[in-house]
């Protein structure tokens, strides 16, 4: 989203049209990822609640890439304690095409060693690293020990990520987006790894086809609260205190 070619990563990174059984990166991110994107309201207009619109539309340069047209919006909404994003993805090309997405997010914790995610156990996920073999989560949460890189398929519209070491809590809640993506490269990005955890919420095992003028939209909202967590146990009443 910058007029930089270099590519970096951190924040969500928003992922449209990728070929997931490719290994080239920027297929992986799709080619939107260093494009400079528009913004609505202007920067310079003061707008409460703090919101602001992410908009792309397809250039010649796109169609050389991926021969459609489209308009692409994330609305941001921020307030304290939780970020909401709404991608929304149109057709304006006069045939149908069918599309991936993904919202990469990339969270700062304090140890991965300290952090578990809940929400996939007996799931069915690819494994990217063992040449996208097929398994079931056995595990009642996803620890990490080594590097992790799994596709987790049609997933509850709610995971939770426990991070130990920081006392805190993320719930992460989307609709429209069934899939999730979990990465962390363990040694191979130095000592840079202990402290990054990231989790996508996708469409990828079954693109989705648009009409000609159809959109789709679809939501994501990062929550954080106070860890409540005993043996893995939710406190609900706890959890609903610090939501409201």
């Amino acid at each position: 989203m910058t007029k930089s070619s270099k590519i970096s990563s951190g924040g969500i990174t928003v992922c449209f049209e990728q070929k997931f059984q490719q290994s080239d990166m920027a297929r992986q991110h799709g080619h939107l990822r260093n494009k400079l994107w528009s913004t609505w309201p202007p920067s310079s207009q003061r707008v409460d609640p703090c919101w602001v619109d992410l908009i792309y539309l397809s250039t010649q340069e796109d169609m050389q890439i991926w021969p459609h047209r489209f308009e692409l919006r994330v609305r941001v909404i921020l307030s304290a304690g939780r970020l909401k994003l709404f991608p929304h993805v149109r057709n304006i090309d006069t045939v149908p095409f069918s599309f991936t997405l993904s919202l990469r997010n990339y969270f700062t914790v304090s140890d991965i060693s300290e952090v578990r995610i809940e929400g996939l156990e007996t799931l069915d996920y690819i494994d990217n690293k063992l040449h996208r073999r097929r398994a079931t989560e056995q595990a009642d949460a996803l620890t990490f020990d080594e590097e992790i890189d799994r596709s987790y398929l049609n997933t509850p519209n709610k995971l939770v990520i426990i991070d130990h070491g920081k006392k805190r809590t993320y719930v992460l809640t989307k609709g429209g987006l069934p899939d999730a993506v979990i990465w962390n490269p363990w040694g191979k990005c130095g000592q840079a790894y202990e402290t990054m955890l990231s989790v996508d919420s996708a469409i990828f095992e079954r693109p989705l086809t648009l009409q000609p003028n159809q959109a789709w939209r679809g939501s994501q909202e990062i929550r954080i609260v106070a860890s409540s967590y005993c043996s893995g146990v939710l406190d609900p009443a706890t959890v609903l205190h610090n939501f409201g």
